[in-house]
């Protein structure tokens, strides 16, 4: 047996060639014949394999023969989960300028459902909203089935459908652990912030009124009420579920979000900031924890992250300075990370 030389070891080839037993090519000439299913070799005839697997699409398309392209695609669109029906339409397509403009139209016209441009509207609306403020596409999908449902009920049609998306926007946000305050919904929507509130009340209301005649439902077929699928009512917005967004938008460190939404609920347990809003708390708060952690931020700039004045943040801080004994805890300015006496006084 001959060695290798020692510079070039021996390696394995684990490239498999199909070779005809009788020609011996290299490279063979390999047909392979869809029609029949068959491998053959281009030289001998030699069938070297049936039943073979055609890859190639099914049936031909023609969107894209204008612009003399082809179109891989071998299926349709996926079912859109928020739209009713089986969706199993055709639809006439043109290019500007190509053939089958007139078809478009009329077809348009005979199989248009008003229903669903309705609800692709609104879809549409409320993916240019969630987009706007760069909310996750789960928020932006969560009210579009709220929206679903409110539509396929056929309720609050005295309702303008700019303050019924805003409200179903408002909801989802709670439900999807990223709250939005009232204020940042009327910026984003325009719809007053007393109209929002209103709706939201209205909308929570029905959305339990109807899961509960769902449950009941089911409950008498005999079977199973499984939790996930229940509406859940949302809560009020706390502090410490605004934290993160303001402390990012204010660059702060992660070691000062987590301390400053301890300090929040520390505070919320011993009743230092009761009756304040969520947000005039939340602001108090990182105004409070930014000096302690050696990254000042003013009021004025936590006053235009929050939204609310810079007065509301120091009266709200007032109190917390009065009982930052009880508040801070001695962690969080151990070996230096902090300093007390750091604090502003008012």
């Amino acid at each position: 047996m001959t060695m290798p030389p020692p510079d070039k070891p021996w390696e394995a080839n684990h490239n498999v060639s199909v070779m005809c037993p009788d020609c011996r090519e290299v490279p063979a000439n390999i047909v392979e014949e869809f029609s029949s299913g068959d491998m053959v070799c281009g030289s001998c005839g030699l069938v070297l394999g049936d039943r073979i697997v055609d890859t190639r699409s099914e049936w031909r398309t023609f969107s894209n023969d204008d612009q003399a392209g082809d179109d891989p695609s071998r299926v349709g669109d996926a079912a859109n989960p928020f739209l009713n029906g089986a969706q199993l339409e055709t639809t006439i397509s043109y290019t500007p300028g190509g053939a089958g403009r007139e078809l478009h139209r009329a077809q348009n016209k005979t199989a248009g459902d008003k229903s669903t441009k309705g609800l692709l509207a609104a879809y549409k609306e409320i993916g240019a909203f969630c987009d706007s403020i760069n909310i996750q596409k789960v928020v932006s999908d969560a009210a579009k089935q709220l929206f679903k449902i409110v539509d396929d009920h056929k309720a609050f049609k005295g309702k303008p459908q700019e303050a019924i998306i805003a409200g179903c926007i408002f909801i989802a946000c709670r439900q999807c652990q990223v709250p939005r305050t009232f204020r940042e919904i009327f910026a984003l929507t325009k719809v007053p912030k007393k109209e929002i509130g209103r709706v939201f009340k209205a909308l929570e209301k029905f959305f339990a009124a109807q899961d509960s005649k769902k449950m009941d439902e089911i409950t008498k077929s005999g079977g199973i009420v499984d939790d996930s699928q229940q509406y859940k009512t949302t809560s009020s917005t706390r502090a410490t579920e605004l934290m993160i967004r303001y402390c990012n938008n204010l660059n702060l460190t992660q070691n000062c979000t987590t301390i400053a939404q301890e300090l929040a609920d520390r505070a919320a347990t011993i009743g230092t900031l009761a009756g304040r809003s969520p947000i005039s708390s939340a602001a108090a708060c990182i105004y409070m924890v930014s000096y302690l952690m050696k990254q000042p931020k003013t009021a004025k700039e936590i006053s235009t992250i929050a939204g609310v004045s810079d007065g509301t943040i120091r009266n709200a801080y007032k109190h917390l300075y009065n009982d930052r004994n009880k508040l801070i805890d001695p962690k969080w300015v151990e070996n230096g990370k902090g300093d007390i006496s750091a604090l502003p006084s008012s």
